[in-house]
This record gives C-alpha cells, sequence and structure tokens, in this order.
C-alpha cells in the first residue's frame, strides 16, 4: 500500500498525477515533492489561506505530455496558466468541474480533438484562451451560456462550423477566430446548421 499517497491531500495527488503526465526537462516542476502532504510550497502554485490551491503558473515552462482528469479535481483552482509549451493530446472534459474557475490559458501549444462541452458548466469564467493550437470540431454551443465570459481566443486552430452569436459571443470580434481555415461565418439561425462544414 502506498502510505505516501495516503497521506497526500486530494489536491496533492491530482498535481503529483500531472507532474508525472509532464516531461520537465529544465526541472520547473523540481518542488513538487509528493511527500509533502501541503502543495502549497511548490513552486508555481498558489493558495489560498485556507490552503486550497487556487492558480496553477506553468505559462512558458518548457514542459510537455498531456493533461488527465485528476485536474478536475481542483475545485477551488482560479486560474489555470498552461500557455506556451509543448503539451499535447486532448483536453480532459473534467476540467469542466472547476467551478470556480476565472482564466484558462491553454495556448501555444499542441492540444488536438474537440473543445469540451463541459466547459459550459464554468460559470465563473471570463478568459478562455485557446489558441495556437490543433483543436478542431465546432465551437460548442453550450458555451453561450458563460455570461461572466470576457475574453475568448480560439484562433489558430482548426475548428469548424459557425461562430456562436448568442450571449458573450454577440461581443467577440472577428480576430478570436481568425486562421481557421474551416470555420464560417456568425450562425445564421434556422438557415444552416451550427456545424455545417464539419
Amino acid at each position: 500500500m502506498n502510505l505516501e499517497k495516503h497521506k497526500a491531500t486530494p489536491k496533492g495527488n491530482a498535481l503529483h498525477a500531472l507532474r508525472r503526465r509532464l516531461s520537465d526537462p529544465t526541472n520547473v516542476l523540481q518542488s513538487w515533492d509528493p511527500t509533502l502532504v501541503n502543495p502549497c510550497t511548490w513552486f508555481h502554485v498558489t493558495c489560498d489561506s485556507t490552503n486550497h490551491v487556487i492558480r496553477l503558473d506553468l505559462g512558458n515552462s518548457n514542459i510537455s505530455g498531456t493533461l488527465g482528469p485528476e485536474l478536475g479535481q481542483l475545485q477551488h483552482l482560479q486560474y489555470l496558466e498552461l500557455y506556451k509549451n509543448n503539451i499535447g493530446g486532448k483536453i480532459p472534459n473534467e476540467l469542466g468541474n472547476l467551478k470556480n474557475l476565472v482564466g484558462m490559458d491553454l495556448y501555444g501549444n499542441r492540444f488536438e480533438g474537440e473543445i469540451p462541452k463541459s466547459f459550459a458548466g464554468l460559470k465563473s469564467l471570463r478568459f478562455l484562451r485557446l489558441n495556437n493550437n490543433n483543436l478542431t470540431g465546432s465551437i460548442p454551443r453550450e458555451l453561450t451560456a458563460l455570461s461572466n465570459l470576457k475574453v475568448l481566443d480560439v484562433s489558430d486552430n482548426d475548428l469548424c462550423g459557425t461562430i456562436p452569436v448568442d450571449g458573450p459571443f454577440a461581443m467577440f470580434s472577428m480576430p478570436s477566430y481568425a486562421n481557421n481555415k474551416r470555420l464560417n461565418g456568425p450562425e445564421l439561425k434556422g438557415l444552416v446548421p451550427y456545424d455545417f462544414g464539419c
């Protein structure tokens, strides 16, 4: 039986699982010691006064690998900063469990697959930057329910279909969607299906 895992907190387990999935040639994650019960002492991790992980700052850290479902256990996370790395694979659906998330910056990686529909559960989300990846599929219409969303960037991917026009999408300009060759203009409701061209 792994006693270390037994005494570690769920947030520590989630972050340690992330570390195991990532290649870290420059030792950015060197302080992520699984024997420490509290990950709040680790570099690039910020906690609140009650020791809940609220920020993960690993932008521009020369890391590669994939993300796993464990990240969805960080229930108090407000900022997920993983931009400008070499992380690939699919974006886990479990990130949609992060109800307190305000900002998600996954731009400048190698993520593929679709934007998870589960992101509709991120009711606190204000900033969503997924640009410069290899994402495919249509922009989920479920995201139109994110009433707090102020910044969206899905440019430089391989998205298809039409652009939503409801909710916060009414205020996003065309640069948010640039360089998606198969993405058509704004949705014309009732005239063409939203995934037209996919």
